[in-house]
């Protein structure tokens, strides 16, 4: 039930993958089980899109085929991811396997940038416009524009814009009442979460980028309880990175998944399902 992908996907640092293995840590402790581990850290390559995704693949396509394996035979999976790039090979499995499911992107950006609308390459900006095939990865699509739901998106770049605009797209924005326009964008339907750390406000967790006017863990643990009324599909976490506190002491995952507890309490009970 819990995986660690414990490789680059398009990484600039090798943070993400150092911290990817606390997360794993924290939900193994609380679920009682031990993380599957897909692939092995590497040197940051700091590229462009394609030649991140190249090196990336071998990793991407074993956890295809881990995650085709866990929903096939109905588990309930709990990720811990290094990058949000990972997601290309995750979300075409839960589109293929639950196409009634809606996908909540918790996410500074917006991650909708094709390879010819991007202005920086990077492989991350691709990550959800991939599953919802707006270009090949390579690694499938199949996800549905009406079953995507932004959630704290707030840097988002012109290319993308008019996707929310138009109502391709659904954008729950930070600011008042998030839970419960969440509560409504979701309506009643299975829900499979996607949490990038940078859509906490700066400075709660160690992340890459930067993104003032997020999230703080009240606001999102008051998400989770939202979505926890709906059929829970999965989980995933990433881009939380290894970093110091005030104190020079790591920074440990702890309040991260104290806020998303609501949601492993979800899989608990799945697990504990005959």
């Amino acid at each position: 039930m819990i995986t660690h992908f414990a490789a680059r996907a398009g990484d600039h640092n090798d943070r993400a993958m150092q911290a990817s293995g606390m997360i794993a840590a924290e939900l193994a402790a609380r679920l009682g089980s031990a993380p599957v581990v897909i692939g092995s850290p590497e040197p940051a390559l700091c590229t462009n899109w394609e030649e991140e995704l190249a090196a990336a693949r071998p990793a991407l396509r074993a956890m295809a085929e881990h995650f085709d394996g866990l929903l096939r035979d109905g588990a309930f999976p709990v990720t811990a991811l290094s990058r949000c790039a990972v997601a290309l090979a995750t979300l075409p499995v839960v589109a293929r396997y639950r196409p009634d499911a809606v996908v909540v992107w918790f996410d500074a950006h917006a991650d909708l940038n094709t390879p010819q609308s991007s202005t920086t390459g990077y492989l991350g900006g691709l990550a959800f416009s991939g599953p919802l095939g707006m270009w090949d990865s390579g690694l499938g699509q199949g996800l549905k524009p009406e079953n995507a739901i932004l959630c704290g998106a707030r840097d988002i770049d012109p290319g993308e814009q008019p996707l929310i605009d138009d109502g391709v797209i659904t954008l729950v924005g930070p600011g008042p009442d998030l839970a419960k326009r969440l509560r409504s964008a979701i309506a009643g339907r299975p829900v499979y979460v996607h949490l990038d750390c940078d859509v906490l406000e700066p400075g709660i967790v160690p992340t890459d980028y930067l993104v003032p006017g997020g999230l703080t863990l009240s606001e999102l643990r008051s998400a989770a309880l939202a979505i926890g009324e709906s059929d829970l599909v999965g989980l995933e976490i990433g881009e939380f990175e290894a970093g110091e506190d005030a104190n020079g002491l790591p920074v440990h995952p702890g309040p991260l998944l104290d806020a998303l507890q609501p949601l492993l309490d979800t899989a608990v009970d799945l697990r504990a399902v005959p």
